[in-house]
């Protein structure tokens, strides 16, 4: 089964923060961290994977993604620190 992925990096703990969707977490977050991934993560140094959701559907993540982006900063900085409250780089876990 294919997976898709919610994820949000960080710059550092209360940050800046992105919010983003692959079908490839890995490889994704890899590239935002070797400067691969242009844009917002890139100019600002957002490295850190602090939160990421798993769902067997893209539509579903795609409609968590856009929900998650229009949420205000404080109720995304509560998503987070509820999973990862020291705000941990999760990517190496998942190696």
């Amino acid at each position: 089964m294919k997976y898709s992925y919610v994820y949000i990096l960080a710059s550092k703990k209360n940050g800046a923060i992105y919010t983003g969707v692959t079908s490839d977490l890995i490889k994704r977050i890899y590239e935002h961290k070797n400067g691969l991934a242009d844009g917002f993560t890139k100019k600002y140094s957002v490295k850190t994977l602090v939160y990421y959701e798993i769902f067997e559907d893209i539509n579903e993540a795609i409609r968590r993604e856009k929900n998650i982006k229009n949420w205000e900063r404080a109720w995304k900085i509560e998503l987070i620190e509820k999973e990862n409250p020291l705000w941990n780089d999760l990517y190496k876990n998942l190696l």
